[in-house]
């Protein structure tokens, strides 16, 4: 039941790697580079090459039944639920067969309303501590519930 973490941009790394290492856990981190690797032998750091949605190919080409898959990419998240994988977003947001097929179209929905309003200002919320709080909590009964 390895945890497999979407690293680029990803604000949850450390705590993957406590809460994934209290549970003996094999982790890896996965990005096209920037990082810099973890000691700790149950955490891989894994390098792909430059290119769009490389490191969520191979994450997406791994991340099977009983897996733990940490990200903020919705079609990642969708190919990887399609897997058997369980998803959790960085705020703690499990997504599963139940709802990514909302979630995917809400998505699309903003990326067209965005292209149609070049001008259109503003963001997302930014990450809290009751985010992070939120995440670890969700992390550790994801890992429970896997390991049952």
């Amino acid at each position: 039941m390895p945890i497999y973490v979407d690293a680029d941009a990803c604000p949850v790394k450390d705590e993957v790697e406590r809460v994934g290492t209290r549970h003996k856990v094999q982790m890896f981190i996965v990005s096209n580079g920037g990082l810099r690797p973890s000691q700790n032998p149950l955490v891989e750091t894994v390098i792909v090459p430059d290119g769009p949605d490389v490191a969520d190919m191979w994450i997406a080409d791994r991340a099977g039944p009983d897996d733990i898959v940490i990200t903020g990419d919705i079609p990642l998240a969708a190919r990887c639920i399609e897997n058997g994988a369980s998803v959790l977003k960085h705020n703690g947001e499990a997504l599963t067969q139940a709802n990514i097929g909302n979630i995917l179209a809400t998505r699309d929905l903003m990326a067209d309303i965005r292209a149609a309003d070049p001008f259109r200002q503003g963001g997302g919320k930014g990450f809290s501590k009751a985010d992070r709080s939120r995440f670890l909590d969700a992390l550790e009964r994801a890992l429970r519930a896997a390991s049952a």
